[in-house]
């Protein structure tokens, strides 16, 4: 089945080609004809992704998924959240970004560095409804950016099942537990069944 994947980041687009694999044909907007950007003034991770991806299922007429998708820091109210990619503002690299966090979370002790990364996909059927999954994946703030795998806040992400943080993962292993695997799996079981209706 082939589904328009409504986003311009490579690094996403590559991660979700790799969960969806074999059963899906992931194609960019731009493979789809599709070049704007969506503004995302929704409130909730859910907003932003709906919003996303009906507009662009209204422009190419295909099944379209699209996520939004962020990190949540308990100790700063649930900051950056839906805000996660302006952050400081678009074009502030994430090193940048990744220190003003650490930095703000400099009092904070063991259980107060708890964050989660929370991710929203929805899915636009043409000629029927969208779809929305959302999970999440829990871990804490480091006091250091650690690993090169991975991009955004990973990291800064500390994953306690594998006792590294999510950018010392491998391709695989962050699949296997991150917020956007676990709603991307869970997407990918529902068309699934949507396919014999």
């Amino acid at each position: 089945m082939k589904v328009v994947f409504a986003t311009k980041n490579k690094d996403k687009l590559k991660e979700v080609r790799e969960i969806l694999a074999p059963d899906f044909e992931v194609i960019s907007m731009t493979e789809a004809g599709v070049d704007i950007d969506v503004e995302e003034d929704g409130t909730t991770f859910e907003e932003n992704a709906i919003k996303k991806a009906e507009t662009v299922m209204k422009l190419c007429g295909e099944i379209t998924i699209a996520d939004d998708s962020g990190l949540e820091v308990d100790f700063l109210n649930g900051e950056p959240g839906v805000y996660s990619s302006r952050y400081m503002g678009e074009d502030t690299p994430y090193t940048i970004k990744n220190q003003a966090i650490i930095d703000r979370l400099k009092d904070a002790r063991g259980s107060q560095r708890s964050a989660r990364y929370t991710c929203a996909v929805a899915v636009a059927l043409p000629g029927k409804y969208t779809l929305i999954v959302q999970e999440s994946c829990e871990g804490e703030i480091t006091k250091e950016p650690k690993g090169d795998n991975g991009f955004g806040y990973d990291p800064i992400f500390y994953v306690q099942r594998y006792k590294k943080t999510m950018a010392e993962l491998t391709m695989e292993q962050k699949n296997k537990i991150s917020h956007r695997g676990k709603a991307f799996r869970a997407v990918a079981e529902r068309l699934r069944s949507i396919e014999f209706e």
